[in-house]
């Protein structure tokens, strides 16, 4: 990615492309109100986690109205475009009645098991619950003879002649029903799901603890993690985030809310509370403040595909580590460095606790991650080149207009444009993005609206 001038390029928008407009309402005392149609009628379309899987061929995205949309990509046509494939409803609102808490459908995250037959299985997840999806092709047969098929009825009540019933090929449905429910094993809210390169375990995470499940057993699991006191009052840290290695079934990792990352080794213990690794930066005394805490908390964790590097994102930094090497990140990459003056009104508006996704390329030479105004940044693996883009509805409109134009922000050498930090609008971000495995083509969540990107 040398060339960052002629380099990615919108491919493809899913989603509604049209404006929203704002309508207005008038209160009780009489004032005008606007209100925001997406906040109606887009609340439970807008996306919360985006996948691709495993070849590159099938992406999914999940959405806080608890429901599963796939595309399958589109072999008719030339580059990375996709069509859709399916959609299911995966989780439905519960409500807790032992604690009076209502669990939401939002779909946390979403992973696809390896293909082994014509059928997909994926793993879904809301706060509480996973599912094990089997996705595939159903044919639809119907009757296509039988001895009353004329309409006739038989002279006498007899049938002169006995005709077998035959069931002919009427269509070819997707269908996905849920193979596996793995229910009531967290006390608190999921927030990963990883799926072990031996393709028969997973673990998931919640605040406190990790599990350890077989796929293919659904009532019980192994609690492989557990950082939670016994005195709650002194809780100092959650689990934000963890992911199995992706080369030895045996390793994995979980960050925390202190922005510390331990690597352990499920050979070691049952309970891996003694990690085998920290990797940890020290914090200057000279920059700690009263957010310090707030912002370090690292929001996810990912390992590069050969295993070799771990990639890192709190709220103001992008960090590459490497195994061997603890004490410091091999770079720091500053995203929201125009944003340190202003965390204590993005406090005020909790946009400070707003948690980004990260994620390393196929190759592992780029790292991808989001910002603000719908800005998500692409940076090779020294930091050296910032190509940002913005999945905006204009991308759309320029690509129908016939130009492959959409806006940009391009630094070379670090040398970056200046931030008009008044102008962010923080209710626009990418918060959920997802690297084909193969190719230099992502998929981009941006509120309601999926978005390809492709490098050509």
């Amino acid at each position: 990615m040398a060339d960052s001038d002629f380099g990615w390029k919108f491919a493809q928008c899913f989603g509604d492309k049209g404006e929203v407009e704002d309508i207005t309402e008038v209160d009780v005392l009489g004032n005008v109100v606007q209100v925001s149609q997406l906040y109606f009628q887009y609340a439970a379309d807008i996306i919360s986690t985006v996948e691709f899987d495993h070849t590159g061929d099938y992406l999914a995205t999940g959405d806080k109205g608890g429901r599963v949309v796939l595309f399958e990509r589109n072999d008719g046509k030339k580059g990375c475009e996709y069509k859709f494939y399916t959609e299911f409803q995966s989780h439905e609102p519960e409500f807790d009645y032992l604690k009076s808490l209502e669990i939401e459908e939002k779909i946390n995250k979403i992973k696809w098991c390896k293909r082994q037959n014509a059928a997909h299985f994926l793993l879904s997840t809301n706060d509480k619950t996973i599912k094990l999806w089997k996705v595939f092709e159903k044919s639809l047969k119907v009757v296509a003879e039988n001895n009353l098929s004329d309409g006739l009825r038989p002279q006498n009540g007899r049938i002169q002649q006995l005709r077998l019933p035959k069931l002919t090929h009427h269509d070819t449905i997707i269908a996905a029903v849920p193979r596996k429910v793995y229910a009531n094993a967290h006390a608190y809210h999921i927030n990963s799901i990883s799926i072990n390169s031996d393709g028969e375990t997973y673990i998931s995470a919640d605040d406190l603890r990790i599990n350890l499940w077989n796929l293919n057993i659904s009532d019980q699991s192994f609690n492989i993690v557990d950082i939670k006191p016994v005195n709650m009052e002194e809780l100092t840290e959650v689990i934000t985030a963890a992911e199995f290695h992706p080369l030895h079934c045996n390793l994995f990792m979980y960050s925390s809310s202190k922005g510390t990352i331990k690597l352990s080794d499920m050979r070691a213990a049952a309970l891996c509370d003694q990690h085998a690794k920290l990797f940890e930066e020290q914090e200057d005394p000279a920059n700690k403040s009263f957010f310090s805490e707030i912002i370090s908390s690292i929001s996810d964790v990912k390992f590069s595909k050969d295993g070799k590097y771990i990639l890192s994102r709190d709220y103001l930094t992008l960090k590459i580590w490497d195994i061997t090497m603890e004490n410091r990140p091999l770079k720091t990459i500053n995203i929201h460095d125009h944003l340190r003056n202003k965390l204590c009104d993005l406090y005020e508006n909790d946009c400070i606790f707003d948690k980004f996704e990260c994620t390393f390329s196929g190759d592992g030479q780029n790292v991808l991650t989001g910002s603000y105004n719908n800005y998500f940044h692409i940076y090779d693996r020294e930091g050296l080149t910032d190509i940002a883009l913005q999945a905006d509805k204009s991308a759309f409109k320029a690509k129908r207009a016939g130009s492959a134009k959409n806006k940009m922000l391009r630094g070379k050498n670090n040398k970056k444009e200046e931030i008009n930090v008044d102008a962010i609008d923080f209710n626009k971000k990418i918060l959920h993005a997802s690297w084909h495995p193969n190719e230099n083509s992502i998929a981009v969540a941006a509120t309601n609206n999926l978005f390809i990107f492709t490098c050509v």
